[in-house]
Formats: C-alpha cells, structure tokens, sequence
C-alpha cells in the first residue's frame, strides 16, 4: 500500500491542495483513490468510480475543515466514502436504475482472453457471495479494514461506532466467512471433484 508520511511532506502536499495546487490533489488522489474506489466496489455501489470522485470532490472542497496527520487523512476521506455511500443507497430505494455499463454487452463482442475474464469473473463473483451473506455492518467493518486499510480505531471514527462495537462486527463477521468457508471444505478421506 503506498503510503505518504510527514517525511514524504504530507503537510506541504496538504497545504499545497489547500492552495489549489493541481499536482496536490493529483498525489492525494493517487494515495487513496483505488482503496476508496475498491471500498465502494465491494460495497456494491451504483457506480464506484463515480462516487469515488464525489467523495474526493467533496474532501477537495472542505479541506479547511480537516486538521490532522496522514492517519487522520485517511481516516477522514473513508469516513466520508461511507457516508456518500449510505447517502446513495437511501436515493437508491426511491428509485431503481440501471447500472453503467450494464447493456454494453448487447453491442460488443467479447474481447481478450476469455478464460482470464471468465475466471476473474467468478473470483468477484465469490467474493461478493461471501460478503453478501454477511450483516451490513460487518461487511463495512471487514472492507474497511482490508481494502481502506484502516486500524480498528480509524475504522470506529469513520463509521461512527465505538471501538469495542468495531472489533464485535470483525471478529463476528470473520468468524461467519470462517464457518461459510469451512462447510464447503472436501471432508477428510473423501476425494475433491
């Protein structure tokens, strides 16, 4: 995970997009904008890019309210993915839509190497089976820490929970993707398919 530190000149990069120094933004947005992206990705948004560039469209424009460290960055701009992302699913249940991209299948042929798509295609595909079957809560918690790369304590401070709350979901929805894992396991003595 690439990481800015105070050594790196955190508080100058900060200060420059403070400053609205293009080449600021562009380095915070390299910093974090995949790990926000593939948070609202595995959260299942609409459109993950797009609410990524909302999210950071929205840090961009309220840095004078931010003060902190790199930590507290990162901490700060999750908490606002999470946010939008929970903003976004409250317009979605007023209204249903159609995913980007979803009909653009109809008009294009398959390109590339097909066994590679298909298999990445399912690894996803698994991927959000698993994490369906857990709460929403421990979905936040678990894609947080993984993908944001957050500590239990930034996690807590970006969903708005205690920490104690935090580590309860964790280890609840650890222990869930442990049992669904383990009961698809080939028992002992019996041969795979």
């Amino acid at each position: 995970m690439t990481s800015l530190t105070v050594d790196d000149g955190f508080v100058a990069i900060l200060d420059a997009a403070r400053a609205n120094e293009p080449w600021a933004f562009e380095r915070l947005f390299r910093w974090l904008g995949a790990p926000v992206a593939g948070y609202l990705r595995a959260q299942g948004a609409f459109d993950p890019d797009d609410l990524a560039n909302e999210v950071f469209l929205q840090a961009f424009t309220h840095l004078d309210r931010f003060s902190g460290d790199e930590t507290r960055f990162r901490t700060w701009v999750f908490a606002i993915a999470h946010h939008r992302l929970v903003d976004e699913r409250r317009r979605a249940a007023c209204r249903p839509r159609v995913r980007p991209g979803a009909l653009d299948g109809f008009a294009a042929a398959p390109a590339g190497n097909v066994e590679d798509e298909v298999l990445e295609s399912l690894g996803e595909q698994r991927v959000r089976e698993l994490l369906g079957r857990l709460a929403p809560a421990q979905q936040s918690v678990l894609l947080l820490r993984i993908l944001g790369d957050l500590t239990v304590a930034q996690t807590a401070e970006a969903l708005g929970r205690s920490l104690g709350a935090v580590k309860a979901l964790q280890r609840r929805g650890l222990a869930c993707l442990r049992r669904e894992l383990g009961a698809e396991a080939v028992p002992p003595g019996r041969p795979a398919a």
